[in-house]
């Protein structure tokens, strides 16, 4: 019997968690300042890691230390809202595993110049194995941004993920 590919897709995303829960170590993702799309880009979109994900505290930070506008993610339902941050752990509210900015969306997606995107695993050609909530696969077409995937260096595959027709490569991890 044939495995499908969204079975495929959850027994991969249950092995990269658990090799996250054995692998995880303290770190720091100020390194991406360093690539030329990050440094360029006035208005970031980023996420507020939780659990055994990349740490994009110091990162957000140091991006509105920079100047940039910093937008995080809220969900909507089905949908990625983004709304503006200054920094203030104060301005985020829990929801379930999620920390969410608190205030009104942003209307025009367009004005984001750059997203980071997180992901359990990217392979060679850019497309990423996400959660599984959808969220950034219904997101990420809409929006004309530079797409950076956020993962471990061990994440990224040397093998191509199992993909759907509504996966987005992103341009560079």
């Amino acid at each position: 019997m044939a495995i499908n590919r969204a079975d495929a897709k959850q027994g991969l995303r249950r092995r990269l968690r658990a090799q996250r829960e054995e692998r995880y170590v303290e770190h720091t993702l100020l390194h991406l300042l360093d690539i030329p799309e990050i440094a360029r880009a006035e208005v970031v979109a980023s996420y507020f890691a939780y659990g055994t994900e990349p740490n994009t505290a110091e990162l957000n930070q140091a991006l509105i230390s920079a100047g940039k506008k910093l937008f995080l993610p809220r969900i909507n339902k089905e949908v990625i809202e983004w709304v503006l941050w200054d920094g203030n752990l104060d301005a985020l509210e829990q929801n379930g595993n999620f920390k969410e900015p608190i205030g009104s969306p942003l209307n025009d997606v367009n004005l984001i110049d750059l997203v980071l995107v997180p992901a359990l695993a990217i392979d060679p050609d850019g497309f990423r194995l996400g959660q599984g909530g959808g969220f950034y696969d219904r997101a990420l077409p809409g929006m004309r941004a530079w797409k950076h995937g956020v993962v471990y260096n061990y994440e990224r595959m040397e093998h191509d993920l199992p993909r759907d027709s509504w996966d987005i490569a992103v341009d560079s991890w």
